[in-house]
């Protein structure tokens, strides 16, 4: 490329082509409203996803430590 050839505009952001690129497509992300979600039900299905899945690791670790005492006292646990 010689000198005299420029790509983009002189401000360095490549032109209208690469500056909308940039916008739409590998732009910086939209972060509004992320942590808020995007409507009521929304938001309640998510708490009692969470909600259920807490449930079911508290049952998965007394389980386990069922096993475990189990085990110790010498009696049959589960395998």
């Amino acid at each position: 490329m010689s000198d005299d050839e420029q790509v983009g505009d002189a401000s360095g952001k490549g032109g209208r082509l690469l500056g909308w690129v940039f916008r739409n497509l590998a732009g910086p992300s939209q972060v509004q409203g992320a942590v808020q979600g995007g409507s009521q039900m929304a938001r309640e299905a998510w708490k009692q996803d969470l909600e259920r899945r807490k449930q079911w690791s508290r049952e998965q670790r007394e389980l386990k430590r069922a096993r475990r005492e189990a085990r110790r006292s010498g009696g049959v646990g589960q395998p």
